[in-house]
């Protein structure tokens, strides 16, 4: 596993981020194993949000980190203001209400990265750049910053960040992966990938940190890598919702009835993604390598400040996906996992 730091957090964070999702006080038993055995393969970062379970995955994923005796060593990223009720919900006091709920639920007085779920453009970001840094300085919240914002927003709340000293966003979470979405896979959501979203990914490149030191490892003989100072980003669906999988195909992609199948099937089940999955097979039996590793390889070489958000059912699917760090991957061989061959 390699580790990277972002600002305001003072523990090694995973390269790979393990979601919880599928962690519930109703399965408790089974989320509890895969939670301990991600954790033992060297996760040291957890996916979870307030919408999830209306609730209950934060009381899940706070009483497996009490009882294990875990919290000075996991990073919990905790996310917020996500619409309800078809009303947005980023104004300060929705941020402060989630926020006291989340931590309630964790059992914790301090969520380590949080993020807003959602934006809304129409408030001001000098307002929520303002709360969020309130909460910060009373210690519940170490880095912060927003999931499904766009690269615009986010340099406009840190530009006012930098005009009054106050703390900028450290962190974005938006879609990007190899495979993109045709469609928005949820109202709001937004992708830095795929045609036409090339000046956010070369945002994120501009905005990548410069070399620092290896963040230490929590494991013996594990490496680090070195990471800076600047926005983080935390791309969900890395892995296409699971279109590397092998499990869709042109031919069944119509078939699935399961709703988070649906969701792959409709919103990355297109043309232009199997040729990507098609190119990464064949790249993979050319390196002994499975086709989600080599969409790991290749989002990682992408020269952004990248940790990986992953909805690993299985260790053994955590543990094969984490060697995609190893993978190294020619100027030629990304280009050609993206379109087909040099531009």
């Amino acid at each position: 596993m390699l580790y990277g730091s972002i600002p305001g957090i003072a523990k090694p964070i995973s390269r790979l981020v393990q979601g919880t999702v599928m962690v519930s006080s109703g399965r408790w038993d089974e989320g509890a194993r895969l939670l301990d055995a991600v954790f033992e393969l060297g996760c040291t970062c957890f996916d979870t949000a307030h919408a999830y379970g209306s609730g209950d995955n934060e009381r899940a994923v706070g009483r497996w980190i009490r009882e294990r005796g875990i919290r000075d060593r996991v990073v919990i990223l905790g996310k917020g203001a996500h619409p309800y009720d078809g009303r947005n919900r980023v104004a300060p006091g929705d941020i402060s209400s989630d926020l006291s709920e989340s931590l309630e639920r964790f059992g914790t007085d301090h969520i380590d990265l949080y993020l807003l779920h959602r934006d809304d453009p129409e408030v001001p970001v000098g307002e929520i750049v303002d709360a969020l840094n309130e909460h910060r300085a009373a210690g519940r919240i170490g880095a912060f910053g927003g999931s499904n914002w766009t690269h615009g927003r986010i340099e406009a709340a840190n530009e006012y960040a930098r005009s009054r000293g106050l703390t900028p966003f450290a962190a974005s979470s938006p879609q990007f992966g190899l495979a993109y979405p045709c469609k928005p896979v949820w109202e709001g959501c937004v992708t830095i990938g795929g045609p036409g979203n090339e000046e956010a990914r070369e945002w994120y490149r501009t905005n990548a940190p410069e070399p620092s030191p290896p963040a230490p490892s929590p494991y013996p003989g594990a490496p680090g890598q070195g990471e800076g100072t600047r926005v983080a980003l935390l791309p969900w669906s890395s892995l296409g919702a699971g279109i590397f999988s092998g499990r869709f195909s042109r031919d069944n992609v119509h078939t699935f009835t399961e709703y988070l199948d649906r969701v792959c099937a409709e919103c990355y089940g297109h043309e232009e993604n199997f040729l990507r999955l098609d190119r990464a097979r064949e790249l993979a039996a050319s390196k002994g390598a499975t086709p989600a590793q080599i969409a790991l390889a290749w989002l990682f070489g992408q020269g952004m400040n990248v940790f990986a958000l992953v909805g690993c059912s299985r260790a053994a699917e955590f543990a094969e996906n984490a060697e995609g760090f190893e993978i190294g991957l020619s100027a030629a061989e990304m280009e050609t996992l993206e379109h087909g061959g040099p531009k």
